[in-house]
């Protein structure tokens, strides 16, 4: 019987040089984990009977600064944008893409959407003879969690008039133990509540820390009292006009170009640098 100790140490390699060889290498943005090929696979397929309609998306992506949402299609050459809309431009940036996208395509009056935002689960439905612009949500590398701005972006959307097929299981105010839908909870998400709860609590308990947290809020006159009303006006105002409007910026653009010289120009600025050394070496002499 052989002892336990007489035991072979050689271990075969599974990665041997065939195995490397043959081995092919991952997309660069699915590298640089950027891209979800698994995931862009099943958002940009079109069925075959549909030939050449596009297949749109809804991208949201959350970046530290900002909120971008934008309706895109998919083509050989690469995707292709429709029309955009950043969390910069207006508090609401799901609603305001969704009015720009149906006034872009005449289909504004036909598909209203939510007109008073309630929270409650909404689905458009098909009114008159065009059938309602259908997207899918594309939240890229982002987790799904239960409450996340991206969802936002998402009840925004569809209550703007977009056919987005979705659940309300992410929506703030559903209980996953009981499988319930509070309404009311969302609404009061949508319209800032838990803003201005934080606003009273910090001005009751550290004056100075409110002053330089809602500093922005201060200088406008805001207080939590008017954090409702003022998303309420922000609404009505994307429903007015939800054109993007473009701000002409003052003194010339910036250049980091140099201008290219012609022969005569470059012999004069050579001769120049010439004379200005000349004078440096004199004046050291």
């Amino acid at each position: 019987v052989r002892n336990s100790r007489d035991v072979f140490t050689f271990v075969r390699s599974d990665k041997s040089k065939s195995y490397f060889s043959r081995t092919q290498v991952k997309f660069r943005r699915r590298r640089e984990c950027k891209t979800d090929y698994y995931a862009r696979r099943r958002l940009i397929q079109q069925d075959k009977n549909k030939y050449s309609t596009p297949k749109y998306r809804l991208v949201v992506r959350i970046t530290n600064r900002d909120v971008i949402a934008q309706i895109v299609y998919a083509r050989i050459s690469g995707d292709f944008v429709l029309e955009s809309a950043y969390g910069h431009e207006l508090a609401n940036f799901g609603l305001l893409l969704a009015r720009r996208v149906l006034t872009k395509l005449g289909m504004d009056q036909d598909y209203q959407g939510v007109t008073a935002a309630d929270g409650a689960e909404y689905h458009v439905e098909a009114d008159g003879e065009r059938s309602p612009f259908r997207a899918y949500l594309d939240i890229g590398l982002a987790r799904a969690t239960t409450g996340a701005n991206i969802f936002g972006v998402l009840k925004g959307a569809v209550d703007g008039g977009l056919d987005i097929p979705h659940k309300c299981k992410r929506f703030p105010g559903y209980n996953a133990e009981e499988k319930s839908y509070d309404a009311d909870a969302h609404r009061a998400r949508i319209f800032g509540s838990h803003v201005s709860s934080w606003m009273d609590e910090l001005e009751e308990k550290d004056q100075a820390l409110y002053q330089r947290q809602f500093s922005a809020y201060v200088a406008a006159g805001i207080t939590s009292e008017d954090i409702e009303g003022m998303y309420e006006r922000v609404h009505a105002a994307i429903r007015a006009n939800p054109q993007r409007t473009t701000v002409a910026k003052e003194g010339k653009p910036n250049s980091f170009n140099q201008k290219k010289l012609n022969l005569k120009q470059r012999k004069e600025r050579v001769a120049t640098k010439k004379a200005v050394m000349t004078n440096r070496l004199m004046a050291s002499m």
